[in-house]
């Protein structure tokens, strides 16, 4: 099974290249990289063709014009250029474990959306690595990383968590998560009228619920480590939008990914 991964970024090159630098560097390797772009400088078009001299993985820099949060959009135009029939996104700010990709495809299945989780780092510990460019792993004992259960690889622990289905809304994450393209299409992907930060991912993972689509959590691998910065806050129309999906059952959006697909 081939595998793009998508890696999401706006305006923070710093992160987005500590998170290819793990990419680049997996155990298994995807076999293609894509940047949901939604409209930073120009610095981070150079961060991205500079890596992509560097790599034998190919990478696709799918860039969007700065017209505020289209999160969606990016995601939308991104995933409708993925290569291969199964698609793994990310966020940029996230250090990826050597082994996330191969966890990910391990657990992969049609109609079945994978949700990762994510170990936090501390703002300091963040700080740091962003100043020197090194990647650090912390140390489960440390009080570097909050949430520390989210740090530990237990495989046959995974493996048996894995074989479970539900339909839980709870912690949905868009920074970790898995799935065929052909169900991404099955629902239109992502809901571009989401124009300010919140509650998008879960839009999305509902209207899979609603299309037959169950979930598997992968707890204990696919593991990732969240660079620190500052969330932004829900907005009430956006919880306007998701709770119209719940109340009305609805599979489909009308603005998503198939204003970029080839007929």
């Amino acid at each position: 099974m081939n595998c793009s991964l998508i890696i999401t970024t706006y305006n923070w090159p710093e992160a987005l290249e500590l998170t290819l630098k793990t990419a680049v560097k997996q155990s298994v390797q995807p076999n293609e990289i894509i940047i949901a772009d939604d409209g930073s400088a120009k610095d981070t078009k150079l961060l991205v063709n500079a890596f992509s001299k560097k790599t034998s993985v190919p990478i696709v820099h799918s860039w969007q014009e700065d017209d505020g949060f289209r999160l969606s959009k990016s995601r939308n135009f991104a995933i409708a250029k993925a290569k291969y029939e199964y698609v793994i996104v990310v966020d940029g700010d996230m250090l990826l474990h050597r082994d996330f990709i191969k966890d990910h495809k391990k657990c992969a299945k049609i109609s079945v959306y994978i949700q990762g989780s994510r170990a936090l780092l501390q703002p300091e510990f963040s700080k740091n690595i962003l100043r020197t460019k090194e990647i650090k792993w912390p140390s489960i004992f440390s009080n570097n990383v909050k949430n520390k259960l989210n740090s530990l690889r237990i495989p046959f622990l995974s493996a048996i968590l894995c074989k479970k289905y539900n339909k839980n809304m709870r912690r949905i994450r868009g920074c970790n998560f898995s799935l065929f393209k052909e169900d991404i299409i099955k629902i239109n992907g992502f809901n571009e009228e989401f124009t300010t930060w919140g509650k998008e991912d879960s839009e999305f993972v509902q209207r899979l619920f609603n299309a037959g689509i169950y979930r598997r959590n992968l707890k204990f691998s696919a593991l990732q480590y969240h660079l620190y910065h500052k969330e932004g806050s829900n907005n009430n129309n956006n919880i306007s939008i998701l709770n119209n999906t719940i109340d009305n059952s609805l599979t489909w959006c009308k603005y998503g990914i198939n204003q970029y697909l080839e007929n």
